[in-house]
């Protein structure tokens, strides 16, 4: 029986938790089609000896709506072993959207999603109205990986309203636009239905997107399409209750009634925070009351700290000080110059102490706390703070981090803990029951965090260096949880007859590299950009996509549609 690939000798480890074993794996169009001792040849052999083979990994949480446009590999996450993903998170899709109207879907991502209006507006051919027609203008697109999408609750909302949904509630005639655009999205193909409510979530010019302006009725009605269509899965970006446990009571109890009340599962991000170190709990504890009460629901959870990643050629703290913009509108060259210069350095310095560092959202640079301002040596942390390294060296923090980033011919890059300091309590969350390690929001936040990298910071921390969990557990939770709780049944294991998602990765290398700042987005819009080591392919539907860490030229990703579409 000929093979078209057959990976050779590898240590397979199939996602399902149980022990590792040896094995060849056989591919066949895109299928597995055989897992034990093959004898026969394949058209094309993997050598996997002394590495692992495990499915492809899965990220539930991500913004590559626009990417998917522009980029046909799918980095940084491609990089990381993911092989699927779902975009549309918190609200934000590229559709529905008249060709006259384009401009509200970027202002809705822009701030809030960190996603360069000029990259939109140069790297996406606008060919689409409905969701329905977005898919299939992803379907035309050259893909390395699998994708499947949500439809946006702020998309929605401009679709029906116009500039009125971002100040409006909404009429019965734009909810029945809205209701009748999901209903049709759903049967196109969308996994579900997604919406923001957190202040985290502006516009350029400090306005709520649109979502946020919905009335709490508007939610419940569109969740409840898909409760009478019985497809389909609700994300939310939470409402900030803060330190009130009357609201936070009242918010969690209207999400538990929801999910009771239309059977839709819902799901949401979760972190913990040094602030109000035990809040992440009572989240949790709704989780196993929601099960009680006959509803499903269940949190995406990181592997890391949430941080915002601050460099010199990216973006400081400081960048609004006019001190400091007047250096930092200089080419690097020049700063490198100017901050080599003793009093201008005392002037930075002076100004940095001294400075209103105003309001900020979401992921944007906010003023330093030197304990909580740390400098990243190695990409999987743990990171020394500013304020340690500082006391070391007898100078200001300022000073210090001026000297750090000279030394480091202004690469260094610092990071600003935003969420999950404490990583006993991220270990915790990770193991829940009703937690999927995944939100790399990958795609967005693009200048801002670099999450891509959650996945081997899995593999890299947690397993090897921790030890916190087994290699079967490390890759159970990026591979069958994923694609159980988002029901990509084909995905997330090696079984012969499934998709051939695979990787192959060596366990004592696979790791996350250090980021670096590249222009490579549409119009040469930066980003920051993070690949990994230790993988030695990459597979999706049984054609190699990545072969140490290199494109082999072939696109063979897929628009994964949701249940209502299964046969489209």
């Amino acid at each position: 029986m000929m093979y078209d690939l057959v990976i050779r000798g590898g240590t397979v480890v199939d996602g399902s938790g149980l022990p590792r074993y040896r094995a060849d794996v056989g591919i066949r169009g895109d299928r597995i089609a055989r897992i034990g001792t093959i004898h026969a040849r394949g058209r094309e052999e993997l050598d996997a000896r002394h590495r692992v083979v495990a499915p492809g990994f899965i990220d539930g949480h991500t913004h590559m709506d626009a990417q998917v446009a522009w980029d046909p590999l799918g980095t940084c996450s491609c990089w990381h072993g993911v092989t699927s993903v779902v975009m549309g998170d918190c609200g934000f899709t590229l559709a529905p959207c008249r060709p006259d109207e384009k401009h509200l879907v970027v202002r809705n991502l822009e701030r809030a999603e960190d996603i360069p209006a000029e990259a939109m507006q140069a790297g996406i051919e606008w060919t689409w109205e409905t969701y329905a027609q977005y898919l299939d203008a992803v379907v035309r697109w050259p893909k390395g990986i699998n994708y499947a999408g949500y439809v946006g609750h702020s998309a929605l909302r401009t679709y029906a309203m116009g500039e009125r949904a971002f100040s409006e509630p909404a009429t019965a005639e734009d909810l029945a636009v809205m209701k009748r655009e999901l209903a049709d999205a759903l049967a196109a193909g969308a996994m579900g239905f997604t919406t923001s409510r957190t202040r985290n979530h502006e516009t350029a010019d400090r306005r709520p997107v649109a979502s946020r302006v919905a009335e709490w009725s508007e939610v419940r009605e569109l969740v409840r399409v898909m409760g009478d269509l019985g497809a389909g899965i609700f994300e939310i970006a939470g409402e900030d209750t803060g330190r009130d446990l009357d609201r936070q009571r009242d918010y969690l109890e209207r999400l538990r009634d929801l999910a009771v009340e239309t059977g839709v599962p819902i799901t949401w991000g979760m972190f913990s925070s040094r602030f109000m170190p035990d809040a992440w709990r009572a989240y949790f504890a709704m989780l196993d009351e929601t099960a009680r009460a006959g509803g499903r629901m269940f949190a995406q959870v990181h592997s890391r700290s949430l941080a915002v990643v601050l460099s010199f050629e990216t973006r400081l703290p400081f960048d609004r000080l006019p001190e400091w913009r007047e250096v930092r509108q200089r080419p690097l060259d020049e700063q490198r110059a100017l901050l080599r210069d003793p009093e201008v350095r005392r002037r930075l310095v002076k100004a940095a102490a001294e400075a209103e560092y105003g309001r900020v959202v979401g992921a944007e640079a906010r003023k330093p706390d030197y304990e909580w301002t740390m400098l990243m040596e190695d990409p999987c942390g743990p990171h020394r703070p500013i304020a340690e390294i500082a006391r070391e060296r007898g100078v200001d923090p300022v000073e210090a981090l001026i000297e750090l980033a000279l030394e480091r011919d202004l690469k260094a890059f610092f990071v600003q803990p935003l969420f999950n300091e404490n990583l006993d309590d991220v270990l915790e969350m990770m193991k829940h029951p009703r937690s999927v390690v995944t939100f790399s929001d990958s795609g967005a936040h693009v200048s801002q965090i670099m999450d891509s990298s959650l996945q081997t910071q899995v593999l890299a921390y947690w397993v090897r260096r921790r030890r916190a969990l087994t290699l079967e557990e490390g890759v159970r939770m990026l591979t069958l949880e994923p694609a159980s709780a988002w029901g990509l049944h084909e995905r997330g294991l090696l079984r012969e007859g499934l998709a051939a998602d695979v990787i192959v990765f060596d366990p004592d290398r696979v790791a996350p590299d250090m980021p670096e700042v590249v222009n490579d987005l549409p119009a040469g819009a930066r980003r920051l950009r993070q690949k990994a080591t230790g993988f030695h392919a990459s597979i999706v539907n049984g054609q190699v996509v990545l072969r140490d860490g290199e494109h082999t030229g072939a696109h063979p990703g897929r628009l994964l549609r949701g249940p209502l579409a299964a046969g489209a």
